[in-house]
């Protein structure tokens, strides 16, 4: 590994994962242009690290502002090496209890927020042939669970172009890397969240549905411990386009592709049949 000191760019700092990636990397000399809609949550860390933190308000949903953010933190700091899409939240309600609003917002933070710092960061990074774009994705973006069918929805969507991305961006030495936690002990289901209204034919459902998740996340993660984890990714000289944070992961990922290739098999003569 080649380690030498590092820029990067990192998207809801004020806490959870953002906050502890981004101390990990100012510990160790990088620096960090750090986001957050209230930049006051950053205040501790720009007492201890000075001008190795650069805060910048920002809502990510809002494409004109990422990209004036991108643009002021490379003019700052000369450039980019590190690019991390972690800002998002869950969305909890069945299907049929979603609105057009709580639907389009979950996108347009998870997705589209994604998507336009992403676009914002590339020019400077294929100028300088050189960057790893790192997107905060989530078991949650490979298998799918009730009740937050729509946040599966905008994982879904994260791990489809970014991995059509890592392809077109890496003739310029541009990596990828979609990190894929499982239950770890942030507020993203706590006040970080947002919930549907439930619909009372659904009562029992919830119930049984908010009993399998209490066994999933039994014994959640430490949002520090994960910070070690990306430092060794973004130090990789060959880094993965997909890792799990966590030990479930793998196992849940296991059973659903099992399942997959299972039914896609038993229904081949079908499938071929509809070729014609």
């Amino acid at each position: 590994m080649d380690v030498t000191e590092k820029v990067w760019f990192i998207t809801g700092t004020s806490r959870g994962f953002g906050r502890e990636w981004a101390i990990a990397a100012l510990e160790r000399g990088d620096k960090v242009a750090a986001t957050a809609r209230d930049t006051l949550t950053l205040d501790d860390l720009t007492a201890k690290f000075g001008d190795a933190l650069l805060p910048i308000q920002l809502d990510v949903t809002d494409r004109d502002a990422d990209f004036a953010a991108v643009k002021q933190a490379h003019e700052h700091f000369g450039r980019l090496d590190v690019v991390v899409n972690n800002a998002g939240y869950g969305h909890f309600g069945f299907i049929e209890e979603l609105t057009e609003a709580e639907a389009r917002d979950q996108i347009e933070t998870n997705v589209f927020g994604a998507l336009w710092v992403t676009q914002a960061a590339l020019p400077y990074l294929r100028a300088q042939r050189s960057g790893h774009i790192i997107q905060v994705s989530s078991i949650g973006g490979i298998t799918a669970f009730q009740n937050v069918g729509i946040y599966h929805a905008s994982k879904w969507a994260l791990e489809g172009f970014s991995q059509s991305l890592a392809q077109e961006v890496a003739p310029f030495n541009i990596h990828v890397t979609l990190i894929e936690p499982g239950g770890f002990d942030t507020d993203w289901a706590g006040p970080s969240s947002k919930r549907s209204t439930p619909h009372p034919d659904y009562k029992e459902v919830h119930e049984e549905a908010d009993r399998l998740r209490s066994q999933r996340v039994a014994a959640p993660g430490d949002p520090k411990a994960s910070a070690a984890a990306v430092l060794k990714i973004v130090d990789a000289e060959k880094p993965p386009l997909r890792i799990f944070f966590g030990e479930l992961p793998l196992q849940l990922a296991k059973a659903d592709y099992e399942s997959r290739l299972a039914t896609w098999e038993e229904w081949q003569p079908v499938s071929i049949e509809a070729q014609g």
